[in-house]
């Protein structure tokens, strides 16, 4: 890997949203594969400074409440699966954050259960995605077309069935933050 590859994220803020019984891989991979990538990665979550326990046990702090954050104060987002996303999706400041990253076309990662949120964001309609199979139809009554696929990519959006997924998962994401950041030029 050349010096290149691995700064591909330098300058760029990322931020990983975690709640209670998250999935703890889908958690702690993102966060260091961005970390990796030259990011500048915080842990997000409904309030900040809080210790939330990953269904496997771990412990993470987060470091701000997603409702503390404006779409600015980021570049990117990955969501964690497991069962945080359900809570997740009930609080206003999270679906504020995602629907403000989402209008201003920044990288939005979700992954298994994760769907959950930007459903409750309403952002997925007309969208092509996927998920962990048992969240198929509420993305489909929330108007997505939904994919049995390892990873999809439709536009900003970056979506993935389960932890085996995730090195596909965070190179598709990582390369749509890239090509969000890089300015369009006319040829």
């Amino acid at each position: 890997m050349t010096h290149h590859d691995a700064e591909r994220l330098a300058g760029k803020r990322a931020a990983v949203m975690i709640g209670p019984l998250f999935e703890d891989v889908e958690a702690i991979y993102p966060y260091y594969r961005l970390e990796e990538a030259g990011a500048t990665v915080g842990l997000i979550g409904i309030d900040g400074g809080e210790a939330v326990k990953g269904k496997k046990g771990i412990e993470l702090t987060t470091d701000q409440a997603a409702a503390d954050l404006v779409p600015d104060d980021l570049d990117v987002l990955v969501i964690a699966g497991g069962y945080g996303p359900d809570k997740l999706r009930t609080d206003e400041g999270v679906k504020a954050l995602v629907r403000g990253l989402h209008e201003q076309g920044k990288a939005i990662g979700f992954i298994c259960h994760a769907g959950w949120v930007p459903i409750s964001a309403g952002i997925v309609e007309g969208r092509r995605v996927t998920s962990v199979p048992a969240i198929a139809d509420d993305l489909r009554n929330a108007g997505a077309e939904w994919e049995d696929s390892e990873v999809v990519v439709d536009g900003n959006l970056v979506s993935s069935r389960r932890p085996p997924d995730l090195p596909a998962f965070m190179r598709a994401l990582i390369g749509v933050a890239v090509e969000a950041a890089e300015p369009v030029t006319a040829n």
